[in-house]
């Protein structure tokens, strides 16, 4: 073995072992190059650990935030003369606090405009002042959309969510995106009656949403485990397959020593640990990636070019960048390296 990749082996297992207690499958980093070290060893083979792809950060928040359109002063002054409840709304917005509002905030402002303008549009009997609110009203359903993408992936809360300085997602999380997912759920439901031009929708919950966000950081761990996973199921996949190209591991399909060892560690370390990982990570993906990827989604007529290439890598399912699909394909494959090698001995799972 070359002294540099030797170093970086002992120095890699060393921190590890320091950093877990001595057991390296209790974190998704040292238990998989344990892994991949192990598949190495039974297969008389060395292993190389390759460098894991850095995960996207999520734009920056001055890169998702859209400018959103104003009315004309003249015609919010005009608005703000009469008595309906729309006066107030007008007053708010053109008070000090209502010039530096939050996205949220800006958004709660927009349907509250829209409905109190239509209300009053149904008692105003001044012709002027009518075709100014039917001119207001157009304007802010139009630029809806812009608020909603404001309110959610323009806010900085999400930023923690996908933090990628928290590392992986944790082995054997028990419950840990119940809450997230369950508010992605809701989430969902009320962009899409928003983008709906539906506006008798409740938008309290959004603020615990964002509160949640964060607290939380579970997007960004599950990004890094998924590029972790993969480049390191890749490495166990070249050595099986270095095996499978050089000397078979039973000759006439008959088992021995070295087998009954590639089997055991095969089912004690592949399927007892790094499976049940896998379907963590999975079942992760399909609690709160999916939904977040429908929620941008949902939003992409609005999506700003700079969103569109990262959710192209974080949050799109299919795709040359997608790491999702990359993780699939890493692991797809390295099942099918496992199949053949095992399949020499007569050993394949399931045959």
């Amino acid at each position: 073995m070359p002294a540099s990749i030797a170093v970086r082996l002992f120095t890699s297992t060393l921190a590890a072992l320091l950093l877990t207690g001595c057991n390296p499958f209790s974190d998704a980093r040292p238990m998989m190059e344990e892994y991949v070290e192990r598949v190495g060893r039974v297969l008389d083979s060395e292993p190389v650990l390759s460098e894991v792809p850095a995960a996207k950060p999520i734009p920056r928040r001055r890169n998702r935030v859209l400018p959103m359109p104003e009315l004309e002063l003249g015609m919010l002054d005009f608005l703000s003369l009469y008595g309906c409840e729309l006066q107030y709304v007008v007053g708010e917005k053109n008070s000090v606090m209502g010039k530096v509002m939050q996205p949220l905030n800006r958004l709660r402002y927009e349907v509250r405009f829209i409905r109190a303008a239509t209300e009053c549009l149904e008692t105003v009997e001044d012709e002027e002042l009518e075709g100014v609110l039917k001119q207001a009203i157009a304007s802010k359903r139009e630029s809806l959309p812009i608020a909603v993408w404001n309110a959610t992936w323009g806010v900085e809360e999400v930023e923690t969510l996908f933090t990628l300085a928290k590392g992986e997602y944790p082995v054997e999380a028990k419950n840990a995106l119940s809450d997230l997912a369950r508010d992605a759920r809701q989430l969902n439901k009320s962009v899409a009656a928003l983008l709906a031009q539906n506006l008798e929708i409740d938008l309290s919950f959004w603020g615990k949403v964002h509160q949640r966000w964060q607290a939380e950081y579970r997007a960004g761990q599950l990004l890094n485990s998924a590029r972790l996973v993969t480049a390191r199921l890749e490495d166990g996949t070249r050595l099986i397959r270095q095996r499978l190209n050089s000397r078979p591991l039973c000759f006439n399909g008959k088992p021995n020593s070295q087998s009954d060892t590639v089997q055991s560690m095969f089912f004690s370390i592949y399927i007892g640990k790094i499976q049940p990982y896998l379907a963590d990570i999975r079942r992760a993906r399909t609690d709160l990636i999916e939904p977040l990827s429908e929620l941008a989604t949902m939003q992409a007529k609005v999506m700003p070019t700079v969103f569109q290439e990262w959710s192209r890598s974080a949050l799109a399912l299919q795709g040359h960048d997608s790491a999702w699909a990359n993780l699939d394909n890493a692991v797809t494959t390295h099942t099918k390296a496992w199949q053949a090698l095992l399949e020499q001995c007569g050993l394949r799972p399931g045959a």
